[in-house]
């Protein structure tokens, strides 16, 4: 008898689909590239868009011709570095070697200035001061980071007496150890505050630096305690990885879970419809392929080589009249990607060097952009 041609239902690449242990998505493995530069960036998910531009793919068969695309837009307030960290290469993985932090980060007394005027900032809008309140907060730029990333994790011991004979002596012996170290980490903090999400707590996370170590280390110590922005990382035209956090659907059952066939609906199929014929004998024991019932969605998903198509920091051209559903209005650099990206909106976004770089990337010509759809908007690019 020949045997059934159905394919299986849901992929088992997949395997435990069960809810991800953190709403910030982990990045298992990064590239290796020759350039000193960041290998990776973060950014919130805004909400998407149809870009009408013209396809410069050689072998498209609407190459030269113009078309509209689903784009993602992402804002990406820059980061800042407030931490650097060494890693060494063992039979057992990685081990961090030594780790070192920010001035602003071990210094009680900036801490205490910004809380100051913090203070003076919350005494002002009591006043009914708004303008003035907002002005001492702009001054503080992204150093009220240095306040906010209390709110997320537990900072190193403060240094009390003699602060700067203190810090350059952590500074040299953590020198001591670029020898062993096989790759330099950042650790940075987002700026959720300079987004059009309204929160203050930021994400603190690691991304590598590329290039030889010692180039590495000295790019890493010259941007510690600084900002990095995204045109420093990434430039329109350009591959990139996108690593999130998909949308929770809570429990859903096997139909929307593995899309398996509803059966046809009949008598017989007394017990149900929306189900599988069978879970298989009891002996052996039901197999874990079998599609059951349980969590969909809210799980890390990646997905390669999504085409910047433009990274600015013109408001008014990206933001529609209305703002962007779910999300508000966007206020700091934004990035668009085509095609769409993991998660909902308002949901962290990690940026990764392509790990599977295209091979046909020499094939594109390069962007040329018309128009941005935003619902019933359409805004030129100028």
């Amino acid at each position: 008898m020949v045997g059934g041609t159905r394919p299986r239902r849901g992929s088992m690449g997949f395997y435990p689909r069960k809810r991800a242990k953190s709403i910030i998505a982990k990045v298992r493995r990064w590239p290796k590239i020759s350039e000193v530069k960041l290998l990776g960036f973060a950014a919130y998910k805004v909400g998407m868009a149809h870009m009408v531009m013209t396809e410069d793919y050689k072998y498209s068969p609407l190459y030269g011709k113009e078309v509209v695309k689903p784009v993602t837009i992402l804002e990406a307030p820059p980061l800042v570095v407030i931490g650097v960290r060494l890693y060494a290469e063992t039979p057992y993985g990685k081990i961090a070697l030594k780790e070192i932090w920010c001035k602003e980060v071990l210094n009680p007394d900036f801490r205490k200035e910004i809380e100051e005027k913090i203070k003076e900032a919350a005494k002002k809008r009591r006043e009914g001061k708004k303008e003035e309140a907002k002005k001492i907060i702009e001054e503080l730029g992204y150093k009220i980071v240095f306040l906010d990333i209390t709110r997320k994790v537990p900072l190193p011991k403060r240094i009390e007496k003699d602060f700067e004979k203190t810090y350059n002596k952590l500074l040299e012996e953590f020198k001591k150890y670029s020898e062993k170290a096989s790759e330099v980490r950042l650790i940075v903090s987002t700026q959720p505050r300079r987004s059009g999400i309204r929160k203050k707590t930021p994400e603190i996370f690691e991304i590598p630096v590329g290039g030889d170590v010692s180039k590495a280390l000295e790019y890493a110590l010259n941007k510690l305690g600084k900002e990095v922005s995204i045109e420093e990382v990434f430039k329109a035209g350009e591959f990139v990885d996108v690593i999130s956090i998909t949308k929770g659907k809570g429990t859903a059952g096997v139909v929307k879970r593995f899309h398996v066939k509803i059966l046809p609906r009949w008598h017989k199929h007394r017990k149900g419809h929306r189900r599988i014929g069978s879970i298989g004998p009891t002996g052996p024991a039901v197999m874990f392929t079998t599609p059951r019932i349980g969590q969909l969605g809210y799980q890390q998903r990646t997905e390669y080589n999504k085409r910047i198509l433009m990274i600015g920091s013109d408001l008014n051209f990206i933001n529609p009249s209305s703002g962007f559903k779910h999300y508000g209005v966007v206020r700091s650099t934004y990035l668009i990607v085509e095609g769409s990206v993991p998660g909902p909106p308002k949901r962290l976004v990690k940026l990764r060097y392509p790990i599977r770089p295209k091979k046909s990337i020499n094939f594109y010509e390069g962007l040329k952009l018309t128009a941005i759809v935003l619902g019933d908007e359409v805004k030129e690019v100028r």
